[in-house]
């Protein structure tokens, strides 16, 4: 048996995935106390919170918001079972999309890009708007003075 498939404490890791592995090492480390429980749990939640609030601010600008939302109902997922069916919710949701949209007309996938791409621009413009164009934006770029 390799080292690879050992755990810390010479456990017979197999076939266990990273999750399970995971778990494994919390109910050695973290579950043996209830204190210290509480301590994890309030730890895991509070920067899977912020993770997600940090994604949904990013959401309307151009970027990975979306990615950093589920990135962050995934860290959220390691310790409470809601978001563990979230995030599935989140997959299954995500999965039907992209198969509805691969079964469309390729000119209703060009309309939907067009109207995203309409949207994007028009969120960075208001942005632009609100904040103010950095000063090294041209003058003769229309709409963000």
């Amino acid at each position: 048996m390799t080292s690879a498939q050992q755990g810390p404490a010479g456990v017979d890791q197999g076939g266990a995935t990273r999750l399970e592995r995971y778990h494994a090492w919390r109910d050695r480390r973290i579950a043996t106390s209830r204190t210290r429980r509480m301590v994890w749990r309030t730890i895991i939640g509070a920067l899977g919170g912020l993770i997600v609030v940090l994604g949904l601010a990013l959401v309307p600008l151009p970027g990975p918001g979306w990615l950093i939302v589920f990135l962050g109902v995934g860290v959220l997922a390691t310790e409470f079972t809601w978001a563990e069916r979230l995030l599935e919710l989140g997959k299954d949701l995500l999965d039907k999309w992209t198969d509805w949209l691969g079964r469309q007309p390729i000119w209703v996938r060009g309309l939907i890009g067009l109207a995203c791409f309409v949207f994007v621009c028009a969120v960075v413009v208001v942005t632009l708007r609100i904040v103010g164009a950095p000063g090294w934006v041209p003058d003769w770029v229309p709409l963000v003075r």
